[in-house]
């Protein structure tokens, strides 16, 4: 049974086997598991219940992370993508007053229309179209990205109303916690142990709560919340989506979904190394479990879901097979019973293995052809516009309407696909009519 299973995950192809892939799926989860408990919070904002979403969110991570490592073969974990849930809470129902279920009735048609998009491989398409330097920038961007998450996590970059952001004070306990793990990771990814990342998470967990710094678990089972609030109710409300402003909500759920998920996708595959000939194998089937786990999270009562970037980190200790994300999946599920027992793995844990990965993420930038203004420019605009707008999809689009101006500005204008001069305009609609 297991020489099938390795058999179908392509174990031997891909230099990996159950012991490597058990302890990146484990990685994977514990580096995101706190989204089990922010998007209750953020979506709790608008009147939803904590428990209800804390319950559609795990299982509709599990789904998708299961269907990602079946479908794909990839291990990219799947789950409620963080600032498009902030949109949802705080920009659509409290800005705009809109109900959470007709907001919810909003992601079920968004989604609706991924699953169109993606049967007729218009969004393969899109990321095949993507240039070879701008693929590289993505990958690096979002190391960046995700190293400065993990530098305010733990509390080390903080932010400051004079220049922005700012050193914290290193001498705070949380910090300090933060500044261990880092520094027993960093050592530890040196001497080239396998599975560095994972250790030192264990490490600075059982020093948090030696210290008082973590709270001890007040219990280890917890029954499951009910989902009764919120199963179904995106479906019984698409009636209510009958407004221009309700239409450019689906829209906006749409491209941020849209682009952030293809920009992490093809960061992560630069990361593993499956990217040939500047394309992605088997990218059709990645999106279709994307576009299908969006579905089945509207249903259940989450906000939109996409790839997550820190299935970097189950890559970094190496994670190369779907079996990754179905050991991150069953994990997802167990996290429903054990809610208690998580509460253990704070910001201050993930952060030293957010910033390690960024560091690994960080080399793509060197495929960037920096002699060629013309695309070092572009290429630059998309990797440090990530950090800077704390969003993937917004550095994106810095970078992609800048490309077709430095081209023609070239003289190569006609080596820029039409694909690329429509995505040029979609995100200048996008940035200046959709987020004005």
């Amino acid at each position: 049974m297991t020489d099938k299973i390795a058999s179908f995950f392509h174990f031997k192809e891909l230099g990996t086997n159950y012991r490597t892939e058990i302890l990146a799926g484990i990685t994977t989860f514990i580096s995101m598991v706190y989204i089990l408990f922010v998007n209750p919070n953020v979506l709790g904002a608008t009147g939803m219940d904590k428990g209800a979403v804390f319950t559609a969110t795990a299982f509709t991570s599990a789904f998708g992370c299961m269907l990602m490592g079946i479908l794909a073969n990839y291990p990219f974990a799947l789950s409620a993508g963080l600032g498009i849930n902030a949109f949802f809470a705080y920009s659509v129902c409290i800005g705009m007053k809109i109900p959470w279920q007709t907001a919810m009735a909003g992601v079920f048609i968004a989604s609706i229309l991924f699953i169109i998009l993606t049967a007729m491989k218009l969004r393969e398409k899109i990321i095949n179209s993507i240039p070879t330097d701008l693929k590289a920038a993505i990958g690096g961007g979002i190391g960046l990205f995700i190293a400065f998450l993990g530098f305010n996590n733990g509390g080390i970059v903080v932010a400051n109303k004079s220049t922005l952001v700012s050193l914290g004070s290193l001498t705070t306990p949380t910090t300090m916690l933060t500044i261990f793990g880092l520094i027993v990771t960093l050592f530890l990814m040196s001497a080239r142990v396998p599975g560095a990342i994972f250790i030192g998470m264990v490490a600075s967990s059982a020093v948090g709560m030696f210290t008082g710094l973590i709270k001890l678990p007040t219990a280890v089972v917890a029954g499951i919340p009910s989902i009764k609030s919120t199963f179904l109710v995106s479906l019984f409300n698409v009636g209510k989506i009958d407004t221009p402003q309700l239409f450019v909500v689906v829209l906006t759920f749409l491209l941020v979904t849209f682009f952030d998920t293809a920009g992490t996708l093809i960061g992560l595959a630069e990361q593993a190394g499956y990217m040939k000939d500047n394309k992605m194998p088997r990218v059709g089937r990645a999106l279709a479990a994307d576009s299908t786990t969006m579905l089945l999270g509207s249903l259940l009562g989450t906000s939109p879901t996409s790839v997550y970037v820190e299935s970097s980190a189950g890559i970094a200790v190496g994670g190369r097979s779907g079996f990754t994300a179905i050991v991150t999946g069953i994990l997802f599920i167990l996290a429903t019973f054990f809610s208690p027992l998580l509460s253990v793995i704070t910001s201050q844990i993930t952060a030293p293995a957010l910033i390690i990965v960024g560091v690994l993420m960080a080399k793509s930038l060197a495929q960037i052809n920096w002699n060629k203004f013309e695309l070092a420019a572009p290429a630059f605009l998309i990797a440090i516009g990530m950090p800077l707008t704390y969003s993937i999809s917004d550095g994106i689009a810095l970078g992609f309407i800048a490309y077709p101006i430095t081209m023609i500005a070239a003289k190569r204008g006609k080596e820029v696909g039409w694909m690329m001069y429509a995505l040029a305009i979609i995100f200048i609609i996008f940035l200046w009519v959709l987020k004005d």
